[in-house]
């Protein structure tokens, strides 16, 4: 069996047992098959037996609840997503983008909400999200994302700009020199919130068969490493792992993303650097940092960094790069030289899944049975709660407010053959590297990372 605590630090301090549920015992029959017990498959299942109680829901996972990115992720339940507000509005009309947006800023609450009537102990703590700039180019790019922001109507009490004495007087990063604030974010241990809402959905009557790889997903059946599970409905909530099923190998491309994580901190390093109103923080640049003060005191960073690899391969190898850990470590280092030598005691990672427009779905084909959502950019935590509202409505045939909004049912087209998209995807991250280093350094914007970036979009 997998040492499953090895995989992030949350699934390391999770209090409680991570030996795997009983697999499926045979070919079986239900109502609706649900695939993959991370985020997204459980708050489908959960949404679904709190709307129809008598439906017969079972999770297939191949591995257990909360192993792959609900398990390792950042700990932000935001309310950011990954497509433009002008993306948006371009294929659905400026309201739409505009329903979309608000949709994100109410789920934060919608999570809370859940976890605290469900008694699920996963640290959630709504402190908001401080972006940090470090260099004149970036404290550019912050104030105009806030403009950007007030353009389409939502306020300062949604998105305000910092100096440097108010971002520092949040959290006292040494290179800060303003940044943005939103209200709309909470923290949580992924862990927590995933094992928790596994026990809450078998309570509800789902079983959750681990250990289970489901081998393709057709009209009404699930065909696993265990039997067929035959349903009417379906839902595909792989994420990543959507690569690894026929007929679903360019749909989205798995990406990693990579953490570390400090000792727990003394008081005199909290002293000095505040962080005492639960904010998460991200970074100005072109490459995405994004870090949280843990319950325990720790420092949990991460970022983009690590590279693609061909064919979409997926594998725990990936998940560990020591380059990208010492790029990590570095950039931790540089804001908060109070570190001093603090050890690091954990590293990991896991991909996360992109569509080929960065346009997070999520859908459901009636005639075929098959629901399905996805392509979340790693903005997950948040989106897949509203992604399990959505689907439940959508299946049982609700026709509420969410299931207008404009992610739904939307089809990004698949990515190109490789060597194609290698090349694409690898660019791009090259291209923001560079263009960070390089506007550091000059201090003027640099224009790689927006070629690139325009390229990649065709």
């Amino acid at each position: 069996m997998k040492d499953y605590r090895s995989y992030s630090l949350w699934l390391d301090t999770y209090p409680g047992d991570l030996a795997p549920r009983p697999c499926l015992p045979g070919s079986t029959d239900v109502d609706v098959a649900v695939v993959g017990a991370g985020y997204t498959g459980l708050w489908s299942a959960y949404y679904l037996k709190k709307a129809e109680p008598k439906l017969r829901v079972c999770v297939i996972e191949k591995e257990i609840a909360g192993f792959g990115g609900s398990g390792r992720n950042g700990g932000w339940c935001s309310s950011f997503f990954a497509a433009s507000h002008d993306n948006i509005a371009a294929r659905y009309g400026r309201d739409a983008a505009i329903a979309m947006q608000q949709a994100m800023y109410d789920v934060v609450d919608v999570v809370g909400r859940a976890v605290a009537e469900e008694g699920i102990e996963c640290d959630y703590r709504k402190g908001g999200a401080l972006i940090i700039a470090e260099n004149p180019v970036e404290l550019q790019r912050v104030r105009d994302d806030v403009r950007y922001e007030h353009d389409w109507g939502f306020g300062e009490d949604d998105n305000v700009f910092l100096g440097a004495e108010a971002a520092r007087g949040r959290i006292n990063a040494a290179t800060c020199l303003g940044g943005s604030y939103t209200p709309h974010c909470a923290r949580l241990d992924p862990a927590r919130l995933a094992r928790g809402l596994a026990d809450v959905v078998e309570k509800l009557g789902v079983p959750i068969y681990e250990q289970t790889a489901a081998l393709s997903v057709t009209p009404g059946h699930v065909e696993t490493t265990h039997g067929t599970v035959r349903a009417e409905t379906i839902v595909r909530a792989v994420e990543p792992w959507t690569v690894t099923l026929p007929g679903y190998e360019r749909d989205v491309i798995p990406v990693y993303s990579l953490m570390i994580a400090t000792e727990p901190l003394p008081k005199a390093f909290w002293d000095e650097v505040g962080w005492a109103g639960d904010e998460v923080f991200s970074g100005g640049r072109h490459l995405v940092i994004y870090a949280m003060r843990t319950q325990d005191d720790r420092i949990a960073f991460g970022g983009r960094g690590a590279p693609y690899h061909m064919n979409s391969r997926l594998s725990d190898e990936f998940d560990r790069d020591p380059k990208v850990f010492a790029m990590h470590h570095r950039t931790l280092k540089k804001l908060f030289p109070a570190l001093g030598d603090a050890r690091i005691t954990h590293q990991w990672g896991g991909p996360l899944g992109i569509p080929r427009d960065w346009m997070s779905s999520v859908g459901y084909d009636r005639p075929s049975g098959i629901a399905w959502a996805g392509g979340y950019v790693g903005d997950g935590v948040s989106n897949t709660n509203l992604a399990g509202r959505t689907i439940a409505d959508l299946v049982v045939g609700n026709d509420t407010d969410i299931t207008h909004l404009p992610w739904v049912n939307h089809r990004s087209r698949k990515w190109e053959p490789e060597p194609l998209r290698w090349l694409g995807v690898n660019l791009l991250t090259w291209s923001y590297a560079y263009a960070d280093k390089r506007e550091s350094r000059r201090g003027r914007p640099s224009k790689v990372a927006d070629i690139a970036g325009k390229i990649l979009a065709r």
